[in-house]
């Protein structure tokens, strides 16, 4: 379990940094996050979610490694594009602000979804079960639990100020 707390923390920081980059020389009206501390949740949910599904899921000994990249593609690009539309309208009920709008996009399902960034969605996924995650994983697991902890308060802190403050 600690594992999967670390991952989502890992991947929270690193969606922050990622947005920030984007941010900073791609997309100069982007926001990016509703939380004041370094961190994307939504980066964090969306990988704990792809790291599970691929260790649990996806475990097809007997389908070839093609089918079973395709399939693992395309399963993640729709779920995280569900998951990036819910956090869609709870944000704009909640905040009353729009953080990303995917309206002028060709393919778009509504502001919050597009079969562009679904496609991004499953790419980033293939990258993190097969060069992120590999990479990270022995860090991650060594982790020790006071940092952990610590990095739990803090983030409770955020969300608490964020939300009821």
């Amino acid at each position: 379990m600690l594992y999967y707390v670390n991952i989502f923390y890992f991947y929270a920081l690193l969606g922050f940094f990622l947005e920030l980059f984007l941010k900073t020389f791609v997309f100069k009206s982007m926001n990016s996050g509703i939380l004041y501390g370094p961190w994307l949740p939504v980066y964090g949910f969306g990988s704990v979610i792809v790291i599970l599904m691929e260790k649990f899921i996806f475990k097809f000994k007997k389908v070839p490694k093609l089918v079973r990249l395709l399939l693992i593609f395309f399963s993640l690009a729709f779920s995280l594009s569900v998951i990036e539309y819910l956090g869609g309208i709870l944000i704009e009920k909640v905040f009353h602000k729009t953080f990303w709008n995917y309206s002028e996009m060709k393919f778009n399902i509504g502001k919050y979804a597009s079969i562009e960034m679904s496609l991004v969605w499953g790419l980033g996924s293939l990258i993190i079960i097969y060069i992120i995650n590999p990479f990270i994983e022995k860090f991650i697991k060594k982790i020790p639990v006071l940092v952990t902890v610590l990095v739990s308060i803090l983030f409770i802190a955020d969300f608490i100020i964020t939300f009821f403050i």
